[in-house]
């Protein structure tokens, strides 16, 4: 059995603001039409369909976060993903969920 590590009120108010993070679809929706590319706005609005206004507001959140980074090119602003356990953490839920969708499934086909 794994040790549980104690954590501080502070480490779990991180931890817990990090979920949060996550948990806007259009957070999701950007980072992953990121990936591991560099995009301006105006392309990602483009991929995303959303608003300009809305992308860039969660680019700004994320930004702020650390989870994205951006340069400078002339007028635009390139982002990319900086926090690769990003893609890790989403991986995990992915699989899991993946696994219950599967399971509920052939629980319902057994059904008919």
């Amino acid at each position: 059995m794994k040790k549980k590590e104690e954590l501080s009120e502070e480490a779990l108010e991180m931890i817990a603001s990090r979920f949060r993070l996550l948990s806007d679809p259009m957070r999701l929706k950007i980072l992953h039409t990121l990936g591991d590319q560099e995009m301006n706005v105006t392309d990602l609005v483009g991929a995303t369909g959303a608003g300009q206004a809305n992308v860039s507001k969660h680019l700004g959140i994320m930004l702020g976060a650390g989870i994205v980074s951006r340069r400078k090119e002339g007028l635009n602003s390139i982002y990319s993903v900086s926090d690769e356990t990003i893609f890790e953490l989403c991986e995990v839920v992915c699989s899991r969920l993946k696994k219950q969708l599967e399971t509920r499934q052939n629980a319902l086909s057994g059904a008919f």
